[in-house]
């Protein structure tokens, strides 16, 4: 069993939460729509999580749409006292399973109300905002009316803590400027790493960076320094990657997701690696190289 304790403790809001989370992103069907292939497995995979020690699950009410909600709410309601749910919004899915901006007021308090509703609560405790001026990637754009909107709905009680995803750090600016910001989820990796200056601004305010796509934008079987450095520790390349960002910044907080019980331990168990001075030296070639 992994000791996720390892992992050491972040701020989030007002929350103290272990680094590593979970993600239940891939719980729902392929391409993140539709339910599950196996419900039980998805139910199994979440309760794991809890057992296992994790107290920071992130989700969204359009990864299905509706089905990952549903099932964290099947699976683990009521809810420990200590478990911190973070989802998103700004999004919906077409009848196609396209990603569609939905950045009106009245979506985002639809949205909103989708989630208390789906998750069965009564206020969410985190709700990143996720622009989409580009679904592919961050792009530039102001970001103030869409934020207002999600503020108003956090004045009226509905939501604790504000988040923001697929962020450039010009609208990272933008959004402290409105209200208070407890965490930025982005793409970050040991390939992809536009946001290096950016978590170290967050590191220095105590502001929590949430990186998704920890093995994203390249292949582990290409990178031979990962898979090196993974082979010297008896460690598979996921771990290797989730150990190096453990290390990058004490404010990075990790949300690996799977839909194997299996895949999740094996994913828990980074918390207890610990890479060398001169194997971080090492991986830092990976980015050099893509």
């Amino acid at each position: 069993m992994s000791n996720i304790q390892q992992s050491g403790t972040s701020t989030l809001g007002s929350h103290t939460v272990k680094r590593l989370g979970y993600g239940a992103m891939q719980l729902a069907g392929p391409g993140v729509f539709g339910p599950p292939k196996d419900h039980d497995a998805a139910l199994a995979v979440l309760r794991e999580a809890i057992a296992q020690g994790v107290d920071h699950i992130d989700t969204s009410d359009f990864y299905g749409p509706h089905v990952t909600n549903r099932l964290i709410r099947e699976a683990l309601a009521p809810y420990p006292r200590d478990l911190v749910i973070v989802t998103k919004i700004g999004a919906q899915r077409g009848a196609d399973g396209s990603w569609l901006p939905a950045f009106s007021a009245e979506a985002l308090s639809k949205a909103v109300h989708d989630n208390l509703r789906n998750l069965g609560l009564e206020v969410l405790d985190v709700v990143n905002l996720r622009i989409m001026f580009d679904v592919h990637g961050p792009a530039e754009g102001s970001i103030e009316a869409p934020l207002t909107a999600l503020a108003d709905l956090q004045r009226q009680g509905l939501v604790r803590h504000i988040g923001l995803s697929n962020v450039t750090p010009a609208q990272v600016a933008e959004g402290r400027a409105i209200t208070e910001i407890v965490c930025v989820q982005n793409q970050y990796n040991l390939a992809h790493r536009d946001d290096d200056a950016l978590i170290d601004d967050l590191a220095r305010d105590g502001i929590a960076y949430v990186p998704f796509f920890p093995l994203g934008g390249f292949n582990p079987l290409q990178s031979s320094a990962l898979s090196a450095v993974a082979a010297r520790l008896g460690a598979s390349p996921m771990q290797v990657a989730l150990a190096w960002l453990l290390q990058r910044s004490p404010n990075i907080l990790l949300i690996p997701g799977t839909s194997s019980v299996g895949h999740l331990r094996e994913n828990l168990a980074a918390a207890e690696l610990r890479l060398s001075a001169d194997l971080l030296d090492e991986l830092d070639g990976v980015a050099k190289a893509a």
